[in-house]
């Protein structure tokens, strides 16, 4: 007697935490890794030889092409994370499946990073290490900022960004934040509603990105705002790298406009290894992996498990945050 293959999810990446996996094989699916950032041609060749009923997602691009190939057997793509740009919802709604995201779970890990990053630059870090490598000894000639009661902007409101607006106010920071999705009223926490971005970035000696990379915001940070930050200011992405356009930032670097930027995400990644955003001297860079704690790595895996097991089974998760956009299409927010 032989028995059925067990139906697959397949992942968009070499690996998956071991405790995602376990969710997902205890509840009867095999679970297929493809391989870091997979093209499509990637894609299609793990989705004929699997046959997935869903795809959790960590990288590459989901469009209509790869969910085609996985129909009719494709029910749900659970996206690693909160943001959904890799995912075309557009095509996913007219092919009536049910998208779910991990928003909230690396919160914490990601509004951390950028703290990081931000205290990095407001001491000049990155400038004194190397100093420090080329035989300079800088005890009286530099002079780095205070952090205490410098001005930080915050893009987006959410669960990163009002994280980092408590961990900013902590250290004396005077925290204000533009959030055009959220109800009219004041902000819960220490930031100031501010109305409009111009207000925002005429304010912000530190400017902090955590919004979602969507048509609104695609090339929302481009030269004309950069110009109307502070001179000298620092620039914080941690957000998606479309969001930011490179070539202005740039401009603003080497014209002296912006002191720093510290980058964990890129237009394009892997960032090129020719990108001249991994060698400038006022660019911290990071390889997009502000979310890789244990607790964000596991939270945003398991919770995208959870919501595979759950869809499923017939059950939509109910799960803090879930939408329902006109048209069909499901969001849910683990």
């Amino acid at each position: 007697m032989t028995h059925a293959a067990k139906p697959a999810v397949l992942v968009t990446a070499a690996f998956l935490a071991p405790e995602a996996v376990a969710i997902l094989e205890q509840a009867g699916y095999t679970v297929p890794c493809v391989n870091a950032y997979p093209s499509e041609a990637d894609l299609l060749a793990a989705i004929a030889a699997h046959k997935p009923v869903a795809i959790l997602h960590r990288q590459g691009i989901i469009n209509g092409a790869v969910m085609d190939a996985a129909a009719p057997a494709l029910r749900v793509i659970a996206r690693h994370g909160a943001g959904l740009d890799g995912i075309d919802l557009a095509a996913a709604e007219a092919r009536g499946l049910t998208v779910t995201r991990a928003a909230g779970a690396n919160s914490r890990s990601v509004a951390e990073h950028a703290m990081a990053l931000m205290l990095s630059m407001l001491k000049d870090l990155p400038e004194v290490q190397a100093g420090m490598r080329a035989d300079k000894w800088e005890k009286t000639s530099r002079m780095t900022r205070d952090v205490d009661g410098v001005s930080l902007g915050i893009v987006g409101h959410g669960a990163i960004g009002s994280k980092v607006a408590r961990l900013a106010a902590a250290f004396g920071m005077t925290v204000s934040a533009y959030d055009p999705l959220l109800p009219p009223g004041p902000l819960p926490g220490p930031a100031e509603r501010v109305e409009t971005l111009d207000a925002l970035l005429a304010r912000s000696e530190v400017l902090s990105l955590h919004c979602p990379l969507d048509a609104t915001t695609r090339g929302m940070i481009g030269a004309t705002e950069l110009a109307r930050l502070p001179r000298g200011a620092i620039l914080v992405h941690t957000a998606r790298g479309g969001i930011v356009d490179e070539a202005a930032l740039l401009a603003a670097l080497d014209s002296g406009h912006l002191a720093w930027a510290g980058l964990d995400v890129f237009a394009k990644e892997p960032l090129d290894l020719a990108s001249p955003l991994r060698a400038h001297p006022r660019v911290l860079p990071t390889p997009h992996l502000a979310a890789n704690t244990p607790r964000g790595a596991v939270g945003m895996s398991t919770g995208a498990a959870e919501s595979i097991v759950a869809v499923l089974a017939g059950r939509l998760p109910a799960l803090p945050g879930a939408v329902v956009v006109p048209g069909g299409l499901r969001l849910a927010a683990a």
